[in-house]
């Protein structure tokens, strides 16, 4: 079995400079990218997340800085790597992070289906050709929440969990 833990386990999503986005696979299509005016929508948010609308949804923004970022279903976190040795030691400090996170931000996010996580910069046509990851979530809300965790002097990351709004 395949552990987050274990180097090369996780597909990290790369940012050409602006911030990365999540957005809905159902509104994909709807994504203009640079090519339209969601680019500059999502270059807008302050903080580490934000929603704007996608269609007839809503895409996660993750602001503040282009980290590389990973998704870990383990614990429904996207992980963003502002520094660490190693993909390893990144990985290894997640959980020591996840006990010691102030969360900052709390958003309601409904969402639809499955999403793609990528550069904000591309079409939703365009992401596939590029660094991105598919996860699998359930259609309904999520509460969204942001921490920057720095769980030793040399590793420092960024944390937006997902949990599912129970009803």
């Amino acid at each position: 079995m395949v552990m987050y833990g274990e180097p090369g386990a996780v597909s990290w999503v790369e940012s050409g400079g602006g911030p990365l986005v999540v957005v809905p696979e159902a509104v994909l299509g709807a994504w203009s990218g640079s090519a339209g005016d969601d680019y500059d929508r999502a270059c807008a948010v302050e903080g580490f997340i934000g929603l704007i609308e996608v269609g007839s949804a809503q895409a996660l923004v993750l602001g503040d800085e282009p980290a590389s970022t990973a998704y870990l279903s383990v614990q429904n976190v996207f992980v963003r790597w502002s520094a660490a040795e190693s993909e390893e030691a990144m990985l290894g400090s997640v959980d020591t992070a996840m006990r010691a996170a102030l969360w900052e931000s709390e958003l309601l996010w409904q969402v639809p289906g499955p999403v793609v996580l990528f550069d904000s910069v591309w079409t939703g046509a365009e992401c596939h050709h590029q660094d991105h990851v598919r996860v699998a979530l359930e259609a309904g809300p999520y509460v969204v929440r942001a921490a920057y965790v720095e769980p030793d002097p040399e590793t420092w990351l960024t944390l937006v969990q997902l949990r599912p709004l129970q009803a």
